[in-house]
């Protein structure tokens, strides 16, 4: 019954992130592009899409601590409604030319981001270990109908609401939010408040200073920082280097589905080899997703940076949420899995904001550069918890 149950939520989960991923991917898509066109200043261009990452990092801990008390469906349920009036005002600032008024549509937008990157974890709620990392994984699989369906999308309301470009993409997303609302009743969820154990709640400091715990909220802001770095700067960058618009919407269309179409069998490859394994090769991915970008600006060049680029974020972030489950007690997870989440869009509130920035003052190159550093960082870090894990089984 709770396996069957477990099954019927990934599935409802799956399809719920992938409507919401359909406004992630549009927003990467437009939303620079519509900064570009709205401020006056055009270094702020990715602003929009900044504010949308910091929404979602302001509402973390909200989010967990609300379904904590109300229950999963109850907080998915706020989520979506939040963000069919939110992609609304984002629509209408475009309509008045407001660059401000479409920061604030993208900043409410990130509270519906806030509350459903939260699919992830309800999808482990009531799952044995041995499902856990693939419930993980399948609801991620959602992606994929973004990746089919959103950039396509894009395309084809862009000029829906012309001379207002971008107007019609954003009236589209208040339609998608509704029907994640619709679907989110479907849910049959475990409150939160029923998972106790026997143990007392450490404090979330005590919490924190596991070194499994590090290491894989480190893993996963480097995942989601050095993938949105480059992922929200690519749009900007193509149409630099005489790109068309529809060639980087399909450059975004197929790095979404290098995100998650690995989905269906990186919760497999966890089990088999390891979660650090699979994270290891996540980070070499990312490396090698740099140096293809450093070697060219052809369509090519982006198409094959892009690609790589969104299977090392996959099999970086979903092994670093598989790692964090293992370091919190079920009394415990609404507070670390807020934690967890204040940091890692924390850090992709402020990459979204630095991609423009770094793109105006040092083109393409300087934005790629930039995360080496981070991508050795977390080699390195897995390199040594592994290395600690080794010594302590060692007889």
């Amino acid at each position: 019954m709770i396996a069957a149950r477990s099954r019927r939520n990934v599935v409802v989960l799956a399809i719920c992130q992938g409507l919401m991923m359909i406004g992630a991917t549009t927003m990467v898509a437009e939303s620079a592009l519509v900064g570009h066109l709205l401020a006056a200043d055009k270094a702020l261009a990715t602003l929009p899409l900044a504010a949308m990452h910091l929404g979602i990092m302001a509402t973390t801990f909200p989010a967990s601590l609300f379904m904590a008390r109300f229950g999963r469906r109850a907080g998915f349920t706020l989520g979506a409604a939040i963000g069919v009036g939110a992609t609304a005002l984002c629509a209408t600032a475009i309509v008045a030319g407001s660059f401000w008024l479409f920061c604030l549509g993208t900043f409410l937008n990130g509270f519906y981001g806030g509350f459903g990157t939260f699919y992830r974890f309800a999808a482990a709620d009531g799952a044995t270990d041995q499902w856990k990392s693939r419930a993980i994984s399948y609801v991620l699989t959602g992606g994929i109908i973004a990746a089919v369906l959103g950039a396509e999308m894009a395309k084809a309301t862009a000029e829906l609401m012309a001379p207002h470009l971008f107007a019609g993409s954003f009236v589209a997303l208040s339609l998608t939010a509704v029907v994640a609302l619709a679907l989110i009743q479907l849910l049959d969820i475990p409150p939160l408040a029923l998972a106790r154990d026997a143990a007392p709640a450490r404090p979330l400091a005590e919490i924190a200073r596991q070194p499994t715990f590090v290491v894989a909220v480190a893993s996963a802001m480097i995942a989601y920082g050095v993938m949105n770095l480059l992922m929200t700067a690519t749009p900007l960058a193509m149409l630099a280097c005489e790109h068309v618009f529809d060639d980087a919407v399909r450059v975004i269309q197929w790095h979404a589905l290098g995100m998650f179409v690995p989905s269906f069998f990186t919760g497999g490859l966890i089990r088999r080899f390891g979660v650090l394994r699979v994270m290891a090769t996540g980070a070499a991915l990312l490396g090698a997703c740099v140096a293809i970008a450093l070697s060219g600006i052809g369509f090519w060049d982006f198409w094959t940076a892009l690609v790589l680029l969104g299977i090392g974020w996959n099999f970086l972030f979903i092994g670093a949420t598989t790692l964090v489950t293992e370091t919190y007690r079920p009394s415990e997870r609404a507070k670390v899995q807020a934690l967890n989440d204040f940091l890692v869009f924390g850090t992709v509130s402020m990459t979204a904001f630095g991609s423009g920035a770094l793109l105006a003052v040092g083109g393409w190159a300087s934005v790629t550069l930039t995360t080496l550093p981070a991508i050795a960082l977390a080699a390195l870090a897995l390199l040594w918890l592994g290395w600690r894990r080794r010594v302590a089984v060692t007889p």
